[in-house]
């Protein structure tokens, strides 16, 4: 062997026994880094942080309403009564009462979600998970059922939201100061009169359209609401106290303690490196660089941060022949427009916050899509599927993503598995002081929930 060869032939080895000794974490740590500065450079102050959701009795840092103070006594109470089937009281068929909750079309195996392409309250029979096992009940008439116009959004994380639902008509703050002239007397939305937030607007709201209602004097025969009431309103006289709105306050400070702190992208930017994979780190770099998700799910959340954002993505509506009350002409389905009658703002709807989505198996404000992948793929086509959505109305950030199908499923991985929190149940009450099943309490429910 020539010099020249001899010479090649040791730098070749030297290289081979440099590559066995290779730390094989050298890659993972490169895809760590490059996160880091992505999330950085996505953050307004610059740090991963910005992100970063609080623990549930964290109440310093939960965004709360001023009128509507967090204490542990009040989302303790909040936390019964969210899941309390004793407050159907108002049911339209006796059949119907105490028989369902808030929790029906918001219950944790759905990820606080339905688990439904449209939640039901009364009217409905069997638990219903994951697109099964809940049915309209053939006692009523479809008129006399309470159901959902709109796929039901999660109550995860909803601290993050100064006005509700997909229109975010509920609440009297931020978007909604200048709209007071569509806060109609006699329709949900004039509670935003109250002057609260989004989130204790919706209770107040809901209570009433889903036919839910207080009365103590009935639920205290078997429990301790009473006392509960009384440690949650102290400053209250107690006159004033057990009312349907300090229940819907009560309701509110505890979905405000609703947050998926425990999903492995939240622990990774708590410092646990190891809690999200290659695969779910490449999703995550794609999310806040390339793919751009960032630009409108920003935030602990991952929705939106101070002036909440509508937009029009040419999503089909709920809306078919499988559809309960289906309106294709309802202003439900006309998004942020339908509340504020601003031609621009027709069909545009608010951004959702992204954790536990895996929990659902039905995606969009309509329930369109069946899987994160579907939406994935969709927003990188960017193609609208509602005929009725014009391609003046749409979002200028509508715009194909070209992804690869391997980038697809990494971003796919990382909203499915990395913003997935597996232990949302230390949110829910093990019984109720009523001893009544929940989140339904139908006889079908009972006996799958096994409750009898």
């Amino acid at each position: 062997m020539n010099k020249v060869l001899r010479f090649f032939y040791i730098l070749a080895l030297f290289g081979f026994l440099a590559s066995c000794g290779e730390d094989p974490n050298i890659g993972e740590e490169i895809l760590d880094d490059e996160l880091r500065a992505n999330i950085e450079k996505a953050s307004p102050t610059g740090r991963i942080d910005f992100f970063k959701l609080p623990e549930s009795d964290d109440f310093v840092n939960i965004p709360q309403d001023p009128n509507n103070p967090l204490t542990s006594e009040k989302v303790e109470l909040g936390r019964l009564l969210f899941h309390e089937t004793g407050l159907a009281t108002e049911a339209k068929l006796e059949n119907g009462m105490y028989t369902y909750s808030c929790a029906s079309c918001h219950h944790v195996d759905a990820g606080f979600q339905a688990g439904l392409r449209q939640g039901i309250g009364e009217g409905g029979i069997g638990f219903g998970i994951r697109g099964e096992g809940r049915f309209m009940s053939s006692d009523y008439a479809e008129e006399d059922l309470d159901v959902q116009p709109m796929r039901s959004p999660s109550a995860l994380n909803v601290a993050y939201q100064k006005v509700m639902l997909w229109s975010g008509k509920f609440g009297a703050k931020g978007v909604n100061q200048g709209t007071e002239a569509f806060w109609v007397p006699g329709t949900p939305v004039e509670n935003n009169n109250l002057n609260f937030e989004g989130v204790e607007t919706q209770a107040l709201a809901g209570l009433t359209v889903h036919r839910l209602k207080l009365d103590i004097e009935e639920i205290a025969v078997q429990s301790t609401y009473k006392e509960s009431f009384d440690q949650a309103f102290p400053y209250l006289d107690e006159n004033q106290r057990y009312n349907n709105q300090n229940t819907a306050l009560a309701i509110a400070a505890y979905e405000r303690t609703l947050l998926a702190n425990q999903a492995p992208f939240q622990k990774w930017l708590s410092g646990n490196l190891d809690a999200m994979n290659e695969a779910e780190k490449r999703g995550a770099n794609l999310f806040f660089g390339k793919a751009n998700c960032v630009s409108c799910h920003t935030g602990p959340a991952l929705s939106t941060v101070g002036t909440v954002k509508f937009y029009a993505l040419g999503m089909n509506d709920l809306i078919g022949s499988d559809v309960i009350q289906s309106n294709p002409a309802a202003a439900d389905h006309l998004g942020r427009g339908g509340f504020t009658q601003v031609p621009e703002d027709m069909y545009k709807f608010k951004v959702p916050q992204l954790y536990n989505m895996k929990d659902s198996p039905f995606y969009g404000h309509g329930g369109s899509f069946t899987s994160i992948e579907e939406v994935v793929r969709y927003k990188n086509h960017a193609i609208a599927e509602n005929p009725d959505v014009s391609e003046a109305l749409l979002a200028q950030e509508f715009i194909p993503l070209d992804l690869t199908n391997e980038e697809i499923a990494d971003l796919t991985s990382f909203l499915e598995e990395a913003l997935y929190d597996s232990d949302l149940t230390r949110y829910v009450p093990s019984n109720l002081p009523s001893a009544l099943c929940f989140p339904n309490n139908d006889p079908d429910s009972q006996q799958e929930l096994g409750c009898q």
